[in-house]
């Protein structure tokens, strides 16, 4: 790969820590340098922190334009490399499921698409997340080897299994369509999910001490949808001290009060709620109750997220819960400001604060119209 030649952009209005300001920006080497450059003419644009994307399953489209039919995960990322691009994310953390799902969301596709990225050269800066059904106690090891192998450093708890349903001894809901995904029979798919969910007792003493080796390596852990504060209080014990997806209130209020990180979905913000009839992360916002906003399903979200919200409350807030506040939360301090010295990620917004270019670690990851005929006058 190759960094721009040292550039000094010229004329734009910048997104400082305090506020929007009318300065010079200049990089060399993948960095935000102290000056110096061939000058670009940015007037009438606007730059802006790159965008960090801490949990986003949108690549799946990517990985299968229809249902089984799953391209080569290498294609798969190019594609994704250029719709994050496009979005203005660079750094991109792929939510990746360990689940008894099957299929694209199984443990072998998160191997396969763990070796892909491996060695995969994407201008934006990409790493894995795993998602991981806390009941599937007998794949634990081979997680953790995954874990080990790869140097994945985030690990989130999951259960999406249909407790309630399979407690009553009932059909849960979908099941045909699951087992197709997943490559079973409907009745070999809910034999599977009944001798899961029979690992109830067993769960958390099991995942205690895979947590604790976790935790010393550093890897960042996440729960899941956390709908109680017992639900937060249950996972903050075993070091999974930040809240994906909080459904409630008392949740998100639970996880704060002992500080820990609250992450919610830009989706949710773009569409005004939940579409499952969970809290609206705007109302969560409201409260100073979030660190961060993940793309989660849609990668157009997270800028469409930051705009809505600086009309409420300014751009230097609202921008921070796609940059800043990620970086923070993962303790990385390189990247999610503008500053001397830090990674040059950078967003160029035009007049009508739409992505016109995106530089992720000194590359264009992203450019078109005007502001592409700008770069080579």
């Amino acid at each position: 790969m190759h960094d721009l030649p040292p550039l000094r952009l010229t004329g734009a209005e910048v997104l400082l820590p305090d506020g929007f300001a009318r300065t010079d920006l200049s990089l060399a080497e993948g960095k935000i340098t102290g000056g110096g450059g061939r000058a670009i003419d940015l007037s009438g644009f606007r730059i802006l922190p790159g965008i960090i994307d801490l949990h986003g399953d949108g690549f799946e489209r990517h990985m299968a334009p229809r249902r089984g039919a799953v391209e080569t995960p290498a294609m798969g990322l190019a594609a994704l490399d250029a719709e994050c691009g496009a979005c203005g994310i660079t750094t991109a953390i792929l939510a990746q499921f360990w689940s008894w799902e099957g299929g694209m969301r199984g443990p072998d596709f998160a191997m396969a698409l763990a070796e892909a990225l491996a060695e995969a050269r994407p201008l934006t800066d990409m790493a894995l997340q795993l998602r991981v059904e806390t009941h599937m106690l007998d794949t634990l090891g081979a997680m953790r080897d995954l874990v080990t192998r790869f140097g994945i450093r985030y690990v989130v708890w999951n259960d999406h299994l249909p407790h309630k349903e399979l407690a009553a001894g009932k059909r849960p809901p979908r099941l045909t369509g699951q087992a197709l995904k997943a490559g079973r029979s409907p009745e070999a798919h809910h034999a599977l999910l009944q001798s899961l969910h029979a690992n109830g007792p067993q769960v958390m003493e099991t995942l205690a001490p895979i947590a604790a080796a976790f935790a010393a390596q550093g890897i960042r852990m996440a729960s899941h949808d956390d709908h109680t504060p017992a639900d937060r209080a249950k996972f903050r014990a075993i070091g999974a001290h930040i809240s994906e997806f909080p459904e409630t209130l008392a949740a998100a209020e639970a996880a704060k009060a002992h500080g820990d990180p609250v992450i919610m979905g830009a989706p949710n913000v773009v569409r005004g709620g939940s579409h499952s009839g969970k809290i609206a992360a705007e109302a969560l916002v409201e409260a100073g109750l979030v660190d961060a906003l993940v793309s989660d399903y849609h990668y157009p979200s997270l800028a469409r997220a930051a705009l809505r919200l600086s009309e409420r409350y300014g751009w230097s807030k609202a921008w921070s819960l796609v940059s800043d506040g990620p970086a923070r939360l993962m303790g990385w301090t390189d990247r999610g400001r503008i500053a001397e010295g830090l990674r040059a990620d950078l967003v160029i917004l035009d007049e009508a604060n739409r992505i016109a270019g995106t530089i992720a670690g000194g590359q264009v990851s992203w450019m078109a119209g005007p502001l592409a005929a700008r770069w080579l006058a």
